[in-house]
């Protein structure tokens, strides 16, 4: 049985295999095309945090492939709390065909997944936002065709986002630069994983982003603080004042660059207001492109 708990759950291979379905769905989607490719199938959601593109790409990529899908809140299910990973994951995992998780912990993404008789998707976690990672590479596929030697610039936190987006550009052979102030780049474990896994792969640190963006394909952002992290706020304002994603940064790149973000975004800190409206940005298109990589997803591990 398949699980996507992280991008290294896939092959390159595979990876590319996805992303290739995902086009073909979109295409498909665009001519009004709607395949009832998971007719009666079921898709069971389990969030302990809110969520917009997330529930909402999952829950309408489901019902345009003739499935359903049953939300549960932390409220709803109480995952943990009323009951430990392993039961929750050993019973709701009877019911439906595949789960995705949006969690605090990778640990519980883990423990659901050795537990469960049905394909879990991780559909957020402390460490990893694999469902990201895989929409942004096919948004970066329709941009520009062929991806591998391009280089991505993650302007910001080394966050779950940028760990998960690190992986999939190895895979693909595009370079990863992380421009980010020390104590809040990737750490020697990460950096080891990543070679270990990609050994083709190209991983660089680059505190400065004037230098970081030089050469840049794409400039990625994310919040500076994420869910969870409200305590760090003020710190982390000071901390990262200087890698906002401006019109002055945005000049340093080559004129073809685009600007990505994974959203929600706070205009007049990680990026402006002129840079996520202008003809550089791809953040729509970006956030829209979820639907269709995540029905290639879906599609994969219940067909698997």
């Amino acid at each position: 049985m398949q699980h996507f708990r992280t991008l290294l759950d896939v092959t390159p291979d595979q990876l590319r295999q996805l992303l290739e379905e995902a086009a073909r769905l979109k295409v498909g989607w665009q001519r009004g095309e709607r395949p009832a490719l998971l007719a009666r199938r079921v898709l069971g959601l389990v969030f302990e945090k809110p969520s917009l593109r997330t529930r909402v790409s999952f829950e309408a990529a489901m019902a345009q492939l003739g499935g359903s899908s049953i939300f549960l809140s932390e409220a709803d299910g109480g995952m943990g709390r009323r009951e430990p990973v392993p039961d929750f994951a050993r019973v709701l995992s009877q019911y439906v065909d595949v789960v995705a998780l949006r969690v605090f912990s990778q640990k519980t993404v883990e423990e659901f997944a050795a537990c469960s008789s049905c394909p879990v998707i991780n559909a957020l976690s402390d460490l990893d936002h694999p469902c990201q990672a895989l929409g942004d590479l096919m948004t970066m596929q329709e941009q520009f065709g062929k991806v591998a030697g391009r280089t991505l610039v993650f302007v910001g936190d080394g966050n779950n986002v940028a760990r998960s987006l690190a992986l999939g550009c190895g895979m693909l052979g595009v370079r990863f630069i992380l421009s980010a102030p020390e104590g809040y780049r990737f750490d020697a474990a990460f950096e080891k994983l990543f070679h270990t896994s990609c050994p083709q792969g190209e991983l660089l640190q680059e505190g400065d982003p004037v230098r970081a963006v030089a050469k840049a394909d794409v400039l990625y952002t994310d919040v500076w603080t994420s869910m969870g992290q409200e305590a760090e706020r003020q710190e982390r304002l000071q901390r990262f004042a200087n890698y906002q994603v401006n019109a002055q940064l945005l000049a340093r790149a080559p004129a073809h660059a685009r600007v990505m973000h994974c959203l929600p975004a706070r205009r007049g800190e990680e990026i402006t207001a002129d840079v996520f409206e202008g003809p550089q940005s791809l953040v729509i298109p970006q956030a829209a492109n979820r639907l269709h990589a995540q029905k290639s997803l879906l599609c994969w591990l219940v067909q698997s």
